[in-house]
């Protein structure tokens, strides 16, 4: 699935890894697990923009 490219997460500084991780492992899962279908893109969809606001919670946290 396209979408998975976005979860991708060796690029990161090691703080934001241990985020990104989690969220990635799951997409994949969910990727495998489920038919191939407007339901599944929505849910990695989601996962994704949830993943977004995890890091940014962490980049937030490292500039307080």
């Amino acid at each position: 699935m396209y979408l998975l490219q976005f979860f991708k997460y060796d690029h990161l500084p090691e703080h934001l890894k241990e985020v990104s991780k989690p969220f990635c492992d799951l997409a994949t899962q969910v990727a495998e697990s489920l038919p191939s279908n407007p339901e599944s893109t929505t849910a990695i969809r989601k996962l994704l923009e949830a993943k977004d606001c995890a890091v940014r919670a962490k980049l937030f946290e490292s500039n307080s």
